[in-house]
């Protein structure tokens, strides 16, 4: 048995405590949102279940915007948010399809409940992910949140949302938007990129990788003629149809399976998506992604917004907002987050 097995069962072993933890330790009572009708201009989609997608017509419009999150207990109450935020911004918010991903080791009856409840209107789908697909290629980074096998259910999204979805806005649970995500959905790809992201090419690029990478030149020249930035995966624009036709998920899965065998980056699901697609991506503004407001990993230090607009304000690092508002220590820019939190306590939004 290789040495990073017991680590291995050690992260999942963690993940499920936490998800126990944050179902069995918060009786989570979320309010009702309310309705949204921004514009009388929407097109009209005919819609005739409970969750939107009776016919294929209906799921198939190109009418529809699609908006692909991960779902579990430990991050719901942050989904709510996100998702009230992404209906009140939205020119045509009955027109949003959500497609929720959850693990197959977890009650989604439970979370598709919490859903409806709140969004009794909403048009959604939750796709059951099975962790046993990654829970072998995953290794250790720095934060053991990182690790756990639903981080990597975004590799997998060409496969689980129906086919006909060509396009599809990923996002993390710990943001909200200020804007139409409309505008996000129509970010032109250009000719031959698979996906769309703000990048940040300030960054230091080659701290995301391991000196064994960089003095392999079969590995470092993977970077060769490519203007590689840094991108961050919770905000996202995806081209499914392109992303299948490449076979991308395979591309991702090899760099994760020469990871285990070798060591060549350190920080969770990031690194794979940076070595396939960085340089070669189509750019968007960096208003669209306002991120690390969580805070550094390691003493999780209250951060500024980045110079600029603003259309999406990520919580991306170690603090969650939701959890220093209960702690009673919010950062200054968790203010913005609390009027989106549908959960019922002082800071939750008031209907």
């Amino acid at each position: 048995m290789p040495a990073t097995a017991p680590l291995l069962r050690l992260f999942l072993f963690l993940c499920g405590i936490i998800y126990f933890l944050a179902i069995h330790a918060t009786a989570y009572q979320f309010r009702e949102a309310p309705q949204f009708y921004n514009s009388p201009d929407c097109p009209s989609i005919n819609y005739d279940d409970a969750e939107g997608y009776s016919h294929e017509t209906s799921i198939c419009s190109d009418d529809a915007v699609h908006v692909a999150m991960t779902l579990d207990a430990a991050y719901i109450r942050g989904s709510m948010a996100a998702i009230l935020s992404v209906l009140q911004h939205a020119t045509c918010p009955e027109n949003v399809n959500f497609h929720f991903v959850a693990s197959a080791s977890a009650d989604a009856h439970h979370l598709r409940r919490t859903i409806a409840n709140s969004f009794p209107y909403l048009r959604f789908r939750v796709y059951r992910f099975d962790d046993s697909a990654v829970s072998g290629l995953i290794s250790t980074s720095i934060r053991a949140a990182l690790d756990c096998p639903l981080n990597y259910a975004r590799n997998y999204l060409a496969d689980l949302l129906p086919t006909c979805v060509r396009r599809v806005v990923y996002l993390d649970s710990d943001l909200v938007l200020v804007d139409d995500i409309a505008k996000l959905v129509a970010t032109p790809l250009g000719d031959h990129s698979v996906l769309a992201a703000p990048e940040y090419c300030n960054a230091n690029f080659t701290s995301y990788f391991t000196p064994t990478f960089w003095s392999n030149p079969s590995l470092s020249l993977t970077f060769a003629g490519r203007n590689a930035c840094y991108f961050n995966t919770g905000v996202m624009v995806i081209d499914l149809q392109r992303w299948r036709a490449g076979d991308y998920t395979t591309k991702i899965v090899e760099w994760m399976e020469l990871q285990k065998r070798m060591r060549i980056y350190e920080l969770g699901s990031l690194p794979p998506f940076l070595l396939v697609f960085a340089g070669n991506i189509a750019p968007v503004d960096h208003k669209w992604n306002q991120h690390g407001l969580g805070g550094d990993n390691f003493r999780g230090l209250c951060r500024d917004l980045h110079p600029g607009p603003v259309s999406l304000l990520h919580w991306s690092g170690k603090g969650k907002p939701w959890a220093r508002l209960d702690a009673n220590r919010p950062c200054p820019l968790d203010a913005l987050w609390a009027p989106y939190d549908l959960l019922k306590t002082p800071f939750a939004l008031d209907n």
